[in-house]
């Protein structure tokens, strides 16, 4: 059972979601031929002040 985890930083919408969970399970589907209700996708969705890059907090740039 394929799993798939996706982190953003900030919030996304319900249908951003739901678009993102259509269109990553259709190509794990169609390229690792694997059927589409074995596939688990968690979203994790994480605030910028979490998040450093540069050593810089997103919250910050």
């Amino acid at each position: 059972m394929p799993y798939v985890s996706i982190r953003v930083a900030g919030e996304l919408t319900k249908e951003q979601k739901q678009k993102i969970s259509k269109g990553v399970t259709d190509v794990i589907s169609e390229v690792a031929n694997k059927p589409k209700e074995a596939i688990l996708i968690f979203i994790d969705e994480n605030s910028r002040e979490n998040i450093a890059k540069g050593g810089v907090l997103m919250e910050d740039m």
